[in-house]
């Protein structure tokens, strides 16, 4: 590549940052649906398999994705908020215990008086504001009713997303053509072949260890649920969640259901048998879930996904956040690809 040329690339590629940072409010819908788009390909091109068009694949797998979601909008989350404001209504008692069961044991083997923990006022902070906290619902449809253009900016998001989506899965396949196309002859495979290794980082974590994360959220919730943990579908879908940084969503799940079974039943068994839930899930996980569903490929690493959302919710607010996780997985992929060469360099044998 000439010294021109290389001008020429670094123009493009600040110009096209400075157009993303001054469109990025308007660019929500389009990236939410790309994202859409890129999660739900794999499964377009397996119905195409079976000699159905791209466009009734489209709308089979828009439908069946849109049942899920009513489904889950109808039935689980008023039993999710349910769940979150019998938490939040029990919390002072959980508060209460904790302190009285350990004050004996910091008292005496640590010199410590449990006012530090500063139980009163942590109660009285989330038993002010319990109610307010518990209205998930309500709250939000306060809190955009508040603001004319949020509320056009919402409806727009929420509109445009599943048109943009389902035109951009439709014709997924012949974009990627096309940009193949655009792509530099001389270039072309080193391209291609970061952007298959990036799509294969990327789509290891959003496709398969979201997977993970909502199928472990399902086995700790029906779990716990069998054990007779009050808020069982609240702390195994948080537990779930927690999931994509290894052995978090673990050890947070196994402490808090812990205290919570044992502050409900007063049996240190049921601590135990919440143990082999957690126990059980992680087997599962690694002997089942995620061979299966991940598989042999390398996602990206948990503090990477931490930074990058966090970066980009800094720099571009809720559209960064969207764009973090691409922009990283490329980023690593590039990131490698320059460690490999240098490693193999004249410059890395001095």
């Amino acid at each position: 590549m000439t010294h021109d040329n290389r001008w020429f690339w670094l123009s493009i590629f600040v110009t096209c940052g400075f157009l993303l940072y001054l469109l990025s409010p308007i660019l929500t819908p389009f990236l939410l649906g790309a994202m859409l788009a890129y999660l739900a390909d794999p499964l377009v091109d397996k119905l195409e398999t079976y000699k159905i068009s791209r466009t009734l694949a489209v709308v089979i797998v828009f439908f069946v994705l849109s049942l899920l979601l009513f489904l889950v909008l109808l039935f689980v989350l008023p039993i999710f908020e349910t769940q979150f404001k019998m938490f939040l209504h029990r919390f002072p008692d959980y508060v209460d215990w904790f302190t009285s069961a350990i004050q004996p044991s910091l008292n005496k083997y640590l010199d410590v008086d449990v006012s530090v923990l500063e139980g009163d006022r942590l109660k009285t902070m989330v038993g002010t504001h319990w109610n307010e906290a518990g209205g998930i619902i309500r709250s939000i449809i306060k809190a955009i009713s508040q603001s004319g253009l949020f509320v056009i900016g919402w409806l727009a998001t929420m509109t445009l997303t599943p048109v943009i989506t389902f035109y951009l899965l439709r014709d997924w396949d012949d974009f990627i053509a096309y940009i193949h196309d655009l792509l530099p002859r001389a270039n072309e495979p080193l391209i291609s072949q970061l952007a298959d290794e990036s799509d294969e980082m990327l789509g290891a974590f959003l496709r398969g260890q979201l997977m993970v994360m909502l199928a472990l959220g399902v086995i700790y919730s029906f779990g716990l649920w069998l054990v007779g943990v009050e808020f069982a579908l609240l702390l195994g879908m948080f537990a779930g969640f927690l999931s994509f940084v290894p052995y978090l969503g673990l050890i947070i799940g196994v402490l808090i259901a812990g205290v919570a079974v044992l502050f409900q039943t007063h049996d240190f068994v049921n601590v135990f048998l919440v143990f082999m839930v957690f126990a059980i899930a992680q087997a599962i996980e690694g002997m089942l879930l995620t061979p299966l569903l991940v598989g042999e490929r390398i996602g990206l690493h948990p503090v990477t996904v931490i930074f990058a959302v966090l970066a980009g919710g800094q720099l571009f607010g809720f559209f960064g956040v969207l764009l973090a996780l691409p922009i990283a997985a490329v980023l690593a992929v590039i990131l490698r690809h320059f460690h490999d060469s240098y490693k193999e360099s004249q410059l890395y044998r001095l």
